[in-house]
């Protein structure tokens, strides 16, 4: 079956609802087949190309695939510093930091929800650089305290697929809001960070008017 087909066969199923990834038939939830055609349309599933990048974090890529191979519902932990860098972000803020990166930004690299902050992938040397920078604004008094991972640090990243029985436990806390679906995906720097920083800091100001939306997917995938 081609892609256009697979998605064709998705559409034709009379009342079905789709939500970070898992698609109610009747009120029954049940996860996407795990073909590539299919997660491409949705980014709450990795790709192989973005599999192999996140290996590439690892000095052992291989027994890493090897490891997503035997178990690809199993939340995953790599080392910061090579393929990427990692900021995470209560969840709240972080939806208002997403929302800038999304609307009035260059867009966000790959991101995750994990134990209830939001987990953003960046350019290797964010870590070191973000909070220095962010010390000099005005508006750092109003970004709540972020978690830079960086060189010598280990992040803990949602599985690459879904439970194979579709079933949403106590991993449901743990899922991409925007999958990693290429080889070389664009990662945000420092500079970018920080100025989605401040807008989100100033809207939050603004008032209740400017509540977060809630996180879902991403209009575009990493």
């Amino acid at each position: 079956m081609d892609e256009s087909q697979a998605v064709e066969s998705v559409e034709s199923v009379d009342r079905v609802t789709t939500t970070d990834g898992v698609r109610t038939v009747d009120g029954v939830d049940t996860v996407f087949a795990v073909s590539d055609a299919l997660r491409r349309q949705h980014t709450a599933y990795v790709t192989s190309e973005g599999a192999a990048w996140l290996a590439s974090a690892s000095a052992f890529p291989r027994s890493v695939a090897a490891l997503w191979s035997a178990r690809p519902s199993t939340p995953s932990v790599l080392p910061c510093g090579i393929a990427f860098d990692a900021v995470s972000v209560p969840a709240l803020f972080g939806r208002r930091l997403l929302e800038q990166l999304w609307a009035s930004g260059p867009g966000s690299g790959p991101a995750a929800v994990h134990r209830g902050r939001v987990l953003l992938l960046v350019a290797p040397g964010t870590a070191q650089r973000l909070p220095s920078l962010l010390a000099w604004e005005e508006w750092a008094d109003r970004v709540p305290p972020l978690m830079c991972h960086g060189a010598g640090d280990a992040v803990t990243l949602p599985a690459l697929y879904g439970p194979p029985d579709g079933r949403r436990g106590t991993d449901a806390a743990s899922r991409w809001v925007v999958a990693p679906d290429t080889r070389s995906p664009w990662l945000p720097g420092a500079d970018v960070l920080l100025w989605a920083c401040v807008r989100a800091a100033r809207n939050a100001a603004a008032g209740p008017e400017n509540t977060a939306p809630v996180l879902v997917s991403a209009p575009g995938t990493a």
